[in-house]
C-alpha cells in the first residue's frame, strides 16, 4: 500500500507434554516418593492483523498502527498424576480448559519537532475461559480485562544522542485453573481464588549516544516495574504462584564498540550490566525480600573477525540473591567464561569449536531454597504432626568445562 503497510498472519499449533518432576523427593509420600506427571493436550489457534499508515500532522511527520490479535486454547485434558518410577497410580485432578483471549491495539509515533518525537499507545485486552474439573467445586466460568496505556517522549538534546522517557502498563497472566478453584484437590483444604489478570506498571528514564566516538554506541536508564502480585517458585509443586505486590528499581548500563575501519575494524567490544533491588510492596513479618530477584548482572564479549577467521570470549557475572524473604539465606554468585573460534569452509558453510567454563568453575545455574526429604531421613513435624522436612538449597549445576565442535550450514 502507498500509504502504509497491512500485514496479517494465521497460525495453529497442537501440542502434546508429558513432565514427570519430583522436587521434594520423600517429603510428602515417604513409601512412593513426591514424582508427579504433568500431562496437557493443547490445540491453540490465533489470527493477528495490524494496519499501518504514515501520513502528516499539520507539517508534522506521524505513524500511526492499529492491530487486533485474536487466540483460542483448548487443552483437553489438563491433568496431574502421582507417579512411581513415572507410572501413575493417582489422579490428583483432570481439567478440561477454554482460554479466547482477544486484544485491540493503537499506536501513534509523531516527530513533532526535529529532535522531539512522541510514542503513545493504547491496548485492551479481553479474555473468555471456561474450566470443567473432575471435582464440580473447581469448575466454573469467567472473564477478565484490562487496558494497558503506553506513552514515550525521545528528544535529541545534541547530534546522534537521544534522551528517552518511558511509562507503560502491561499485565501477566495466572493459569485460569486458579481462578475457578476452591479446594486444593491435593490437601481437601479450601484455597483462595487468585485474578487471571495482574497489572504491572512500568517507568523509565534514560540516555543513549552515538557521538562519542566512530562506532561506539553507549547507553544508561533508571527504571522501576510495579507488580500487582510476583510469581514466585514453590517447591511443593514445582511451579511458580501467584504472591504478594512487589517493586523492583534499578539502572542498566551498555556499551558497544564496533570500529568502522582502520586497523581494529572487525573487533567488536560490548558490555551489559544491570543493578536492581527488588522487595515486596507489603509489609510481612516473613520478610520483604523476592526470592530468586538477581542484584547484579554483568556479561561482556570481545569478537574479532577477519578474513574466514573468527574468534571470540564472553563473561558473565551473576551477584548472590536471596532465596527466601527474610534474606537469611542466599545464593553464591557466579562467574562464567567461554571461549570460541570459527572458520568459514563456504560462503554458509562454518565450521565452528568452543570451549564453555573455561576455567572449570562450580557454580550453580539454579538455587532454590525449600523444605524436601530424601528416602531414610528423619523429618522434624509440624504443628499437625506431618513431616516438616528439612530446609535445603536445591541446585541445578552449570556445565563443566566442555570443549564442543560443530558445523553451521545457514540455509
Amino acid at each position: 500500500m502507498q500509504s502504509g503497510l497491512f500485514k496479517a498472519n494465521a497460525y495453529v499449533i497442537k501440542s502434546r507434554l508429558q513432565l514427570f518432576s519430583n522436587f521434594t523427593y520423600a517429603l510428602n509420600n515417604p513409601e512412593r516418593g513426591d514424582q508427579f506427571q504433568q500431562f496437557e493436550n493443547r490445540v491453540t489457534a490465533g489470527v493477528n492483523a495490524s494496519r499501518l499508515w504514515f501520513g502528516k500532522l499539520g507539517q508534522r511527520d506521524t505513524e500511526t498502527e492499529v492491530g487486533a490479535q485474536v487466540r483460542f486454547d483448548r487443552l483437553d485434558p489438563i491433568t496431574l498424576a502421582n507417579s512411581e518410577a513415572r507410572q501413575i497410580y493417582e489422579t490428583v485432578r483432570t481439567d478440561t480448559v477454554s482460554e479466547t483471549s482477544a486484544a485491540l491495539y493503537v499506536r501513534n509515533t509523531t516527530e513533532w519537532l526535529p529532535w522531539l518525537r512522541s510514542i503513545a499507545g493504547l491496548r485492551a485486552d479481553q479474555f473468555w475461559y471456561g474450566v470443567s474439573s473432575d471435582n464440580p467445586a473447581n469448575s466454573g466460568n469467567g472473564t477478565d480485562h484490562i487496558v494497558s496505556p503506553k506513552f514515550s517522549v525521545v528528544m535529541l538534546p545534541a547530534d546522534q544522542t537521544e534522551v528517552f522517557l518511558n511509562w507503560g502498563r502491561g499485565y501477566h497472566s495466572n493459569d485460569v485453573r486458579g481462578a475457578t478453584t476452591t479446594i486444593d484437590p491435593s490437601t481437601g483444604e479450601p484455597t483462595q481464588k487468585v485474578n487471571v489478570l495482574v497489572p504491572a506498571t512500568g517507568y523509565e528514564i534514560g540516555v543513549r549516544t552515538r557521538r562519542l566516538a566512530p562506532g561506539l554506541q553507549l547507553s544508561a536508564s533508571l527504571w522501576q516495574l510495579d507488580i500487582g502480585s510476583e510469581l514466585v517458585f514453590s517447591g511443593d509443586s514445582g511451579t511458580t504462584e501467584p504472591s504478594r505486590p512487589s517493586r523492583r528499581r534499578g539502572i542498566e548500563l551498555a556499551g558497544y564498540y564496533a570500529p568502522p575501519d582502520g586497523p581494529l575494524a572487525g573487533l567488536i567490544l560490548d558490555a551489559d550490566a544491570a543493578l536492581s533491588r527488588a522487595r515486596f510492596r507489603d509489609h510481612e513479618d516473613i520478610g520483604d525480600y523476592i526470592p530468586e530477584s538477581i542484584q547484579t548482572t554483568v556479561s561482556a564479549g570481545v569478537s574479532y573477525n577477519t578474513g574466514r577467521w573468527s574468534v571470540g570470549a564472553r563473561a558473565r557475572y551473576f551477584s548472590p540473591r536471596p532465596l527466601i524473604e527474610d534474606n537469611s539465606v542466599r545464593s553464591a554468585s557466579s562467574f562464567l567464561v567461554n571461549l570460541k573460534v570459527g572458520y568459514r569452509v563456504l560462503k554458509d558453510v562454518r565450521v565452528f569449536a568452543e570451549v564453555l567454563n573455561v576455567f572449570g568453575k562450580r557454580v550453580n545455574d539454579i538455587d532454590y531454597y525449600y523444605a524436601s526429604l530424601l528416602k531414610g531421613e528423619t523429618s522434624p513435624l509440624n504443628a499437625d504432626a506431618s513431616p516438616a522436612g528439612i530446609n535445603d538449597h536445591h541446585i541445578h549445576p552449570a556445565e563443566p568445562r566442555t570443549f564442543r565442535v560443530g558445523v553451521l550450514w545457514n540455509f
